[in-house]
């Protein structure tokens, strides 16, 4: 039985050494672990590094690609020239003429108006009452001239001549009576005052007498130049008065002066208007140009009148028939709104190419490319359908 025991013993500790077998072999392990996770990250670090350099030789090739598509980078024909500009209009501040109360507005913004179209008006109860009271001075004063110019009425002269007659009578008794009392007189069977008397009395006949044959001439002769020039520049100037007022009534109604669009409206009813305050900003539509630049190489290339096409980004594909209207003399720096084949500063010349938009797509400020024929051997005459085509 002690045999058995002992081997019982001796077995323990070969399974107490199986036990702790693993247990020493644990540290080389977690070394193998240790290198198979630095391997991970240097694997991780190199798949970082590749996509990296994929995206960056992805995003060359997107930049090439885009670089050979940009319309920049397109080669046009050795027959037209490109220029690069922005498409301009004019724009008018309206005003009132006077200073009143504005009663009426009939339009707003984004309203296309028609030339002549009525666009606002004043208080006129104040101007029609000048109007009025012009045109009955200048009625009164036409009939002052027509009665000079037709001068005195026959009746008027027959009265003279009657008038004449009577004094003639009175100063033949007055001659008369004048004899008999002087003869009294002598005789002594008067007194020398009544021979005075009657005689004075004759004088005086005699002087009505001068006088009423002067009214009757004055009659006859009518009325003097003098009288009927001076009643002449008295109407004229009545005249130019009423046409004043005429005019300031007119002006109390604002008018289109051209076609085009209300951009802006500024002013309200029951604002007081004067000629210094603007009520509408009126954006004209005809003519449309686009106020491209040509460098200097270029300048001989292209003249007033030559043909050309107009493209804008909002309507790809779509070319406006145009021409060119005006280039400018002097030079100038490239304006920084412009961009040209090459991005830097140098010295353009000015042109202004006229667009047709019978369809009112071109805005004001919208970027515009214009191609020029270079083979155009004549000038259009595109330019007769422009009011302004000539216009700077």
């Amino acid at each position: 039985m002690y045999p058995s025991s002992s081997a019982q013993t001796d077995l323990r500790p070969s399974s107490e050494s199986a036990e702790r077998a693993p247990t020493a072999e644990r540290p080389h392990a977690a070394a193998s672990e240790i290198r198979q996770g630095g391997d991970g990250k240097r694997i991780r670090k190199r798949l970082a590094r590749g996509c990296l350099g994929a995206a960056l030789l992805g995003t060359v090739a997107g930049v090439l690609i885009l670089w050979r598509t940009w319309p920049w980078s397109v080669r046009e024909p050795i027959d037209v020239l490109v220029l690069y500009g922005n498409v301009d209009i004019r724009d008018v501040q309206l005003a009132f003429n006077g200073s009143d109360r504005i009663v009426r507005m009939l339009v707003k913004e984004g309203d296309r108006v028609s030339e002549g179209q009525l666009l606002a008006e004043l208080d006129t109860r104040r101007l029609k009452a000048a109007a009025v009271r012009a045109g009955a001075q200048v009625d009164a004063q036409n009939e002052v001239l027509t009665r000079l110019v037709n001068g005195t009425r026959p009746e008027d002269i027959r009265k003279a001549r009657a008038d004449l007659e009577v004094v003639r009578a009175e100063l033949e008794n007055a001659r008369e009576t004048s004899a008999r009392r002087r003869a009294l007189a002598a005789k002594k069977a008067g007194s020398k005052q009544d021979a005075d008397d009657a005689q004075a009395a004759a004088a005086t006949a005699e002087a009505r007498l001068a006088a009423a044959q002067a009214i009757l001439d004055l009659a006859v002769a009518g009325s003097r130049r003098e009288d009927i020039d001076e009643a002449r520049a008295t109407l004229a100037a009545l005249q130019a008065q009423r046409e004043s007022a005429r005019i300031e009534l007119a002006d109390a109604a604002l008018h289109a002066p051209a076609a085009g669009v209300i951009q802006e409206r500024l002013l309200e009813p029951g604002d007081m208007a004067s000629p210094q305050k603007p009520v509408f900003t009126l954006a004209l539509t005809d003519p449309v140009w686009v106020r491209a630049y040509a460098a200097e190489p270029d300048l001989g290339k292209i003249r007033p009148g030559m043909a050309a096409e107009v493209e804008t980004d909002s309507f790809p594909g779509k070319r406006y028939p145009a021409w060119v209207g005006f280039i400018s003399p002097t030079a100038e720096f490239t304006p920084k709104s412009v961009e040209v084949r090459q991005l830097r500063t140098r010295l353009v010349y000015q042109a202004r190419v006229f667009v047709r938009n019978p369809a009112d797509e071109l805005r004001l400020g919208m970027p515009a490319t214009v191609r020029v024929s270079l083979n155009s051997s004549q000038s259009t005459d595109y330019g007769a359908g422009s009011k302004d085509s000539g216009a700077r």
